[in-house]
């Protein structure tokens, strides 16, 4: 078979994850890649030996594309993913799926109507602590879960955000520390109950960050319809960015994640941990930050087998439409200041 073309749209700091990682196959190629700023377009498309572009449809219109990542400013993945659903395009987003839950459906409906393959960046599903956890409550070793809590306090300064032209705008960006840093955590907590919500009630607020719309603050629960209720707390006004922490209680033991390592403790005396395999590793280039791991790959894997195979990805556009409904329902909460209900 062909390799498959690829175009990468948006070639900013997470561009090295998704090249290296096709680049490191054989049935892939990079033909094109875009970013509304020439000279970091023209940087990528040097080092990769291809075409540069400015403007997405422009390549659209250019290039034969089987596939096409999508790294770019959250307000700019649906339009874009919806183009390239028309187009015949298989696509690859970063998260969110974009900046509001019906642009999110029209996405899915997009892809399903032009027959292509959409996924969604959550790559810490793909973490050994994840897995585990998940492993465990699928075979039911650690029964029922009763309840859960999570917290994420990070460091964004306002350097953070003076850097970029999109970032703390409700237009562009659609939040701030749920969309964009909690987001991961609530999505493993969402994935690990695997319930339809009932209702959330939350708080957020902006405490720390003079020059930003959107919140730096989030607090509040979130209900499942299978009983369980969770709270989760997320700042990024802390001076560092702290391992985040999930924590279930179930009806067997206590499942705990700080960072990416998993501690299980059951009743029963058994432990079982799991935790980043120093030994496996990926090069990406020197763009790349050292903690980024080699979970990024391992998605970025599994689509492509996906989309050779004839199988739906692990995350697809309607499981991660999932976490765009919760997320969705946080903010809406937030700020009418008054609980959603399902």
């Amino acid at each position: 078979m062909r390799q498959l073309r690829v175009g990468i749209i948006g070639c900013g700091n997470i561009f090295p994850m998704h090249a290296q990682s096709v680049l490191d196959r054989d049935d892939a190629e990079i033909v094109a890649v875009c970013d509304s700023k020439e000279d970091r377009a023209n940087a990528k498309a040097e080092k990769h030996h291809c075409t540069a572009y400015t403007d997405y449809q422009e390549m659209f219109q250019a290039e034969d594309l089987d596939v096409v990542h999508i790294c770019l400013p959250h307000h700019l993945h649906a339009p874009v993913a919806i183009e390239a659903a028309k187009r015949k395009i298989h696509i690859l987003t970063e998260k969110p799926m974009s900046i509001s839950y019906a642009d999110a459906v029209a996405m899915v409906e997009a892809a399903k109507e032009n027959d292509v393959t959409l996924g969604v960046i959550f790559q810490n599903r793909y973490n050994p602590g994840s897995r585990l956890i998940k492993e465990m409550l699928t075979n039911s070793e650690l029964g029922a879960i009763k309840s859960g809590k999570l917290s994420v306090t990070w460091d964004r300064s306002d350097a953070y955000y003076q850097n970029s032209d999109w970032k703390g705008t409700w237009e562009m960006e659609g939040g701030g520390v749920i969309i964009d840093q909690a987001i991961h955590t609530m999505d493993l907590m969402h994935w690990f109950i695997d319930s339809e919500i009932k209702y959330v009630d939350v708080t957020i607020s902006n405490r720390a960050h003079e020059m930003i719309e959107v919140e730096d603050a989030a607090e509040g629960v979130i209900a499942y319809r299978n009983g369980v209720v969770t709270a989760f707390q997320a700042i990024n006004y802390y001076s560092y960015d702290a391992p985040v922490e999930i924590e279930l209680h179930c009806e067997h033991g206590i499942a705990k994640m700080i960072a990416d390592k998993a501690h299980i403790k059951l009743y029963d005396g058994r432990e079982f941990i799991a935790d980043n395999n120093p030994q496996e590793t990926f090069h990406y280039d020197s763009g790349a930050k050292g903690y980024w791991g080699v979970s990024h790959v391992k998605q970025i894997n599994n689509f492509y087998n996906s989309i050779r195979d004839h199988t739906a990805p692990d995350i697809t556009g309607e499981e991660a439409l999932k976490t765009q409904k919760m997320i969705a329902a946080v903010y809406e909460s937030g700020r009418k200041k008054a609980r959603v209900t399902f």
